[in-house]
């Protein structure tokens, strides 16, 4: 986390530990929050091909995943459903020292529905869902490669799971509630936002 500075992808007030809004009723977690994630996700990471932020926000912690992946070749895809975010967090990379990782296509943005995941890249060897859902996404699931890990809360408002969940390399699924924790709902684009 020290090699990507949330001064570039937070709004206000970016070392504060503390989920704060960045518009359109969305958010970006408190950096505990994403210090834990990467940790969960680092040995994943580390040999990564490809991985998937999925509601990539302010793209703070897509950038995170690429300078953590090590594999040559090697793409952090981030995706978010709001046009003005996905917009603004190019602008967020493009202002940061970060600039080259989006100018190289080692890190790359997508607007679109983040539950549908971008089946067109999978597999993916790490995922993280920055949004509560109501139950896993069965095609989020299905883009998670073999050997790989996901990171999503799940559950309803107020009383969610953040799980693991690996998938091996036979292909089954195993998962285990990490902590209980507060996120926005993963939705859709009008849902979030009202005046999509």
């Amino acid at each position: 986390m020290k090699a990507v500075d949330r001064y570039y992808y937070c709004p206000t007030d970016p070392y504060d530990d503390r989920p704060q809004s960045i518009g359109y009723n969305a958010t970006i977690s408190a950096p505990h929050m994403h210090a834990y994630a990467l940790e969960l996700l680092r040995d994943h990471l580390k040999f990564a091909k490809r991985s998937l932020d999925v509601g990539s926000g302010t793209g703070y912690l897509t950038v995170c995943f690429k300078k953590m992946m090590r594999t040559e070749g090697s793409i952090s895809y981030g995706i978010e459903h709001i046009p003005q975010l996905a917009k603004s967090q190019s602008d967020n990379i493009k202002a940061s020292p970060d600039k080259s990782l989006l100018d190289s296509g080692d890190v790359v943005i997508y607007e679109g529905d983040g539950r549908k995941g971008l089946e067109k890249y999978a597999p993916f060897d790490a995922i993280h869902v920055g949004a509560a859902a109501p139950e896993v996404p069965k095609d989020l699931l299905a883009q998670l490669a073999k050997g790989g890990r996901m990171l999503i809360p799940v559950g309803p408002s107020g009383n969610q799971d953040f799980l693991i969940i690996d998938k091996d390399q036979n292909g089954k699924i195993t998962q285990k509630k990490a902590l209980g924790v507060m996120y926005v709902p993963l939705t859709d684009a009008k849902k979030q936002w009202p005046g999509y």
